[in-house]
């Protein structure tokens, strides 16, 4: 009998989790977001090497080509991502769009958002060597946000991204390789992590 108490006082906690975090996070998603983000650093740092001019402006062909390639990077990351969330919670039998995750975009969102914008004020002051710690700085508030939605590893990322984007802000002439460290290389470890804690159980 005591048992039986037991385990439905198990069966009620990992109901209670359930409702109130997004467990269909996938860690093979963190991974292939590093990659494309290393792969995305490598084609930037090529297209800064083969700048003729040695000075990129914002109408620049290379910052253009950099900005694309930034934001390919972005739109392949958050592809791979939905449909491998959504693939993982149809595996688990959950319900992906739920007040759980309006929770967790939102917390996501608000950094993320105010962050970029902070982004695109620097870039049209001409304060090229702080965009890139604002996004490391901004990336990992925004995953600390939202951590309290979802699987507590996130935390963890957000400020191991947010330690890199502090220390790239006094070592500005490594803005690409901090980049690479905190939106690559972090990625895939987290990712990493999470897919052999949880996806494949």
């Amino acid at each position: 009998m005591e048992d039986k108490y037991l385990q439905d006082i198990s069966d009620i906690k990992n109901m209670m989790n359930k409702s109130s975090q997004f467990i269909s996070l996938s860690g093979l998603a963190g991974i292939m977001a590093g990659a494309y983000a290393l792969i995305g650093a490598y084609i930037a740092h090529k297209l800064i090497q083969n700048n003729n001019n040695y000075i990129i402006t914002l109408e620049s062909t290379t910052f253009k080509l950099i900005l694309l390639t930034a934001f390919v990077v972005l739109f392949l990351s958050i592809t791979t991502a939905s449909l491998l969330t959504f693939k993982k919670a149809k595996k688990e039998g959950e319900t992906v769009w739920n007040a759980t995750t309006k929770r967790l975009l939102t917390n996501f969102l608000i950094p993320l958002v105010t962050g970029g914008i902070f982004g695109l004020l620097l870039l049209r002051n001409g304060s090229y060597g702080l965009i890139a710690p604002v996004t490391l700085i901004f990336y990992g508030l925004s995953c600390v946000n939202a951590s309290k939605y979802t699987f507590r590893d996130v935390r963890y990322l957000g400020i191991t991204i947010i330690i890199l984007g502090l220390i790239s802000t006094e070592l500005s002439g490594y803005a690409l390789e901090f980049w690479a460290l905190g939106f690559g290389i972090c990625h895939i470890i987290y990712g990493s992590m999470m897919y052999f804690k949880y996806d494949r159980n």
